[in-house]
């Protein structure tokens, strides 16, 4: 039987958790849901990044603590491709909340998980998606910034540095000698993604660098990495951003 629109139009969901009875109830609550369609189950973190090479989910709702490979390593592998399943979390514990946004998780659920709360989590990921949609395909190649009593324009090109400040980034412009900076009402993770990652690479939770402006990379012990700038400057790499940035180096 033909699938129908809404079929189509749904978010193909994997359900990642090691208790089966969570997944149970994750899957009754799904089927009560239009905006999923449940494509498959998988109890751990290894099977997890098996079916979704197979399976290509929209979306992943997905344990935090599971043997071996648990929910923090699935998102990490899963930052690293460009075309990322959403994330949303559905877990006993609350402190991981940090490590879960900074994946850019799109939403964190705690059990028990009830229905209402689930339907809102996913609402986000459908918009989230949308997003992703619209801007695919589309990079920044101007930014307009208030200045004083005026709009400046600046080229994307022009920016080798993003700094996160609140609800604002800090874009930092031109040379050593006559750099200059200027804050826009954006969050870092909104930029990011309309960003093109040929250009920028995130390597911190606060911190979007271009990549020509990367001169190597440095091992500070302790499993600690610094990106060198080519004006000097050494940077810390957020560990959540680390493999993305070796293999940036081919390593």
């Amino acid at each position: 039987m033909p699938e129908t629109d809404t079929e189509n139009s749904a978010l193909r969901t994997l359900i990642v958790d090691d208790e089966p009875l969570a997944v149970e109830r994750v899957q009754v609550i799904c089927a009560e849901i239009p905006a999923v369609r449940v494509v498959g189950t998988a109890s751990d973190g290894a099977a997890a990044l098996r079916l979704a090479e197979k399976l290509t989910p929209d979306l992943v709702l997905l344990d935090m603590t599971m043997p071996e490979l648990d929910g923090l390593g699935v998102a990490r592998h899963f930052a690293d491709q460009p075309q990322a399943p959403v994330v949303i979390f559905v877990t006993a514990h609350d402190h991981f909340a940090v490590e879960a946004f900074d994946l850019e998780a799109v939403d964190y659920v705690l059990k028990p998980v009830s229905a209402d709360r689930l339907e809102r989590a996913i609402e986000r990921a459908v918009a989230r998606r949308g997003q992703r949609r619209q801007k695919a395909g589309r990079y920044l190649d101007e930014l307009w910034v208030p200045h004083r009593s005026e709009l400046l324009r600046i080229a994307v090109s022009e920016v080798h540095q993003i700094d996160a400040e609140r609800d604002y980034v800090r874009l930092h412009v031109g040379g050593a000698e006559s750099g200059r900076s200027y804050l826009l009402l954006q969050t870092i993770a909104g930029l990011e993604e309309r960003l093109d990652p040929e250009q920028f690479i995130r390597i911190h939770r606060s911190t979007i660098l271009r990549r020509d402006h990367i001169r190597g990379l440095r091992h500070d012990g302790l499993g600690v990495w610094s990106a060198e700038l080519v004006n000097g400057e050494a940077l810390r790499i957020g560990r959540t951003y680390l493999a993305r940035v070796k293999a940036m180096a081919g390593r």
